[in-house]
Parts: structure tokens; C-alpha cells; sequence
């Protein structure tokens, strides 16, 4: 084992000597890319108010990665993730993703978690030219022209939230009542909603700004109430979202709800039991339960195999984000670099999991999927339409 563990050391370093100085960036993350492994980073809420959908989403990510590794890896090498857990806080995220960055811990990043937390990392990920797949944000304030180091897979909260409008206007909703969380996630949403209602002429019955522990609730929900709101959207998520449904449908068992697909995160369904019911929510992915998809039967049979069958949205995105990233690293081919890879995923233009595709447009900023479907929850939180 030593023997083998000097010659790796030794072939790195030759290999080293003498490279063009635009493959300094793979020198500088020389322990997150080894003979033997690839380590991506990610930096995201283990605890928290997004705890549930943190857990989740790594689950996702691992369960892909071990069924790769399986098939004898990339190109020889073992995929390895590396999690930080930031709590939903953007100066925890900074750090976690200057510290895997900066001591060289990892080749890529992947899945940062959340609007305000993913903003605090892009400077720095851009300066560092660090490529990184599938923010879990869909804010178009993070979609900038100038980003060479972001790709991004889902659709936008701009795209969700027009969706969802024109689902209440087909549907002869009026004086809609909104309710956001008051961090820059559910401002950027708040936006978003104005520009579609006005869009879609849908009258207001106001806005109403939901503290990030929902601890407010209560105050909240009879605030929408007095307004006479005929239906309420929501830009909420984590616990957060079930604090507010279970005080509406404690006081309003019929007032129709929609909301965005990071409002409900899965982990949280069970808490929200019956007030989960006829809840309406865009989806950004297939249904992770429709195993018609052959992209779906991948994604349970990765899960499965690696001890889970807990299945669920968060999960699921986790597992499509590592399904573009391992392209990603296979089109860059055995000599990466960061360059490689950053090339070789502006290059997938079409990327077929199963009658599920992606890819990505040019020029900047790279947005693999628009895709928008709406689902309405059963009591027991499953999709029933």
C-alpha cells in the first residue's frame, strides 16, 4: 500500500513539472483531484430551517456518485463528495467554500444550497474560476451574463412563478394574497410574483413578509385573512412553510394555496399531514415517483442500492445535478482540469436521462432545464394531479 501511495505521489508530481500556466487552477486543487479520486464540495443546510431538504438532496448526490463508482469510476477514478454544512447562513457558506477552495480540497463544486447563501460563494467561486453544477436556487439575480463557473439546472423562480399565475387566472382567481419569506430568497420571489401578477392583470390583496423560523405565523395568517384574500401564494420553504400552511388551514380549511417547488420540501410533508391537501406547487423536475421515467427508475435504483427509499424532490435534484456534473467530467476527459470541465459542460447541449433531457444554451448564463410542471398534493402529500 505504501509502495502504490509513493508511486501515485511521485507520477502527480512529474506530471506537475513543466505545466502551461493555464493548468495552474487543477495544481491548485491538487488534493481534490488525485490519481485515485475526484472530490466535488458542496456547502449546504445540514441543520437548520432547510435541514430536511440538505439531508435529502445529499442523499441524492451520493447515491449517484456510488452508482458511478460501481461501473469503475471516472475514467479510473472514485467520485467522492465532500459536504459542509452552512445552515442556511451566507457568511457559514463563504467560509465552507474558501476553505475547500483555498486548501485545495476539491477539483469542482456542486449544489449550493439557497439564494442568499449561493450569492455569498459566486465572487469568490468566479475569482477562483471553480466550476460549479446546479446551484439549488432558482433566482435570476444569480443568472448573470459574466458567470464562466456557474450551471445552473433548474428553472428559474421567474419562470415557477409565472407558471403558477396563470395556473390562478385560469382557475378565475383575484385578490391573491402573498406571502414570502423577508430574506433575499423571498424578495427576489416577491418580485418575481408582482411582475407575473401584473402580467396576468390578477388583482393583489397584499403582501405579507414571513420571518425565516416562521415564528410570525400566526400574525401572518390573519393578516391574510382581514385582507380577504381569495387565494394566497406562497414564496416560503424549510419549516418556515409548514408553520404558516398549519395556521391557514387551522382558519381558512378551504382558501386555495399555491406555492413555488422550494415552498414544500418533502421532509417537512409529514409534519404538514392533512393541511397538505390540495396545496398546488410547480415542480422543476419529474415527479420522483412516476417510475414510467426511466430517468426516475435510474434514480430509485441508485437510491435503493445505496440503502434509502426515502424518494423525494430534494433527493431526486440531487441525483439529476450529479447526473450533468459526471458528463461533465466524462466529455473533459482523463487529463482534467478545471478548464476541461468548465468546456466540456457548456458542451452539452442535449443530455438524455431517460425521457427527461437537459441542456445547456450558450452564451451565458448556462441554464440546463426550463422545465415547469404543477402538481396538487394529496393529505398525504403525495402528487394526486
Amino acid at each position: 500500500m505504501q509502495r502504490r501511495l509513493f508511486l501515485n505521489r511521485l507520477a502527480q508530481s512529474a506530471a506537475a513539472v513543466g505545466l502551461p500556466g493555464w493548468m495552474g487552477q487543477a495544481h491548485a486543487a491538487d488534493e481534490g483531484l488525485t490519481a485515485q479520486s475526484v472530490t466535488i464540495g458542496t456547502s449546504l443546510s445540514l441543520t437548520g430551517i432547510l435541514a430536511g431538504a440538505g439531508v435529502e438532496h445529499t442523499a441524492g448526490i451520493k447515491a449517484a456518485f456510488a452508482a458511478y463508482n460501481l461501473t469503475g469510476g471516472m475514467h479510473g477514478r472514485e467520485l467522492r463528495l465532500l459536504v459542509k454544512d452552512d445552515a442556511y447562513s451566507p457568511p457559514r457558506a463563504l467560509d465552507n467554500v474558501r476553505q475547500m477552495v483555498d486548501t485545495g480540497s476539491v477539483f469542482a463544486l456542486m449544489s449550493l444550497m439557497g439564494t442568499a447563501t449561493t450569492a455569498a460563494a459566486l465572487p469568490l467561486i468566479e475569482l477562483q474560476g471553480v466550476p460549479c453544477v446546479g446551484p439549488v436556487t432558482g433566482a435570476s439575480s444569480l443568472r448573470s451574463t459574466s458567470q464562466r463557473n456557474i450551471f445552473h439546472v433548474r428553472a428559474s423562480y421567474s419562470d415557477e412563478t409565472m407558471r403558477v399565475a396563470q395556473q390562478l387566472l385560469n382557475m378565475g382567481m383575484k385578490d391573491i394574497a402573498v406571502i414570502y419569506l423577508d430574506n433575499p430568497f423571498g424578495k427576489e420571489f416577491l418580485r418575481d410574483a408582482e411582475r407575473a401578477m401584473a402580467n396576468y392583470q390578477i388583482k393583489s390583496a397584499g403582501n405579507f413578509a414571513l420571518v425565516a423560523d416562521g415564528s410570525n405565523a400566526q400574525q401572518v395568517v390573519s393578516q391574510v385573512l382581514d385582507a380577504r384574500a381569495g387565494a394566497v401564494l406562497l414564496g416560503t420553504t424549510g419549516t418556515a412553510t409548514t408553520s404558516v400552511l398549519l395556521a391557514l388551514r387551522s382558519k381558512a380549511t378551504a382558501l386555495p394555496i399555491a406555492g413555488i417547488s422550494v415552498s414544500v420540501i418533502s421532509s417537512e410533508l409529514p409534519k404538514m399531514g392533512p393541511a397538505a391537501r390540495g396545496l398546488a406547487l410547480t415542480q422543476v423536475f419529474p415527479d420522483p415517483t412516476k417510475t414510467k421515467l426511466s430517468a426516475v427508475r435510474s434514480y430509485q435504483t441508485a437510491m435503493r442500492a445505496h440503502g434509502n427509499n426515502n424518494f423525494g424532490g430534494s433527493s431526486f435534484e440531487g441525483w439529476v445535478n450529479a447526473q450533468v456534473l459526471i458528463e461533465g467530467l466524462r466529455r473533459a476527459g482523463r487529463e482534467l482540469t478545471r478548464d476541461r470541465l468548465r468546456l466540456a459542460l457548456g458542451s452539452i447541449k442535449r443530455m438524455d436521462l431517460g425521457e427527461y433531457s437537459l441542456g445547456f444554451s450558450l452564451p451565458a448564463p448556462f441554464v440546463a432545464s426550463q422545465f415547469v410542471d404543477l402538481a396538487v398534493l394529496g393529505a398525504d402529500g403525495a402528487r394526486v394531479s
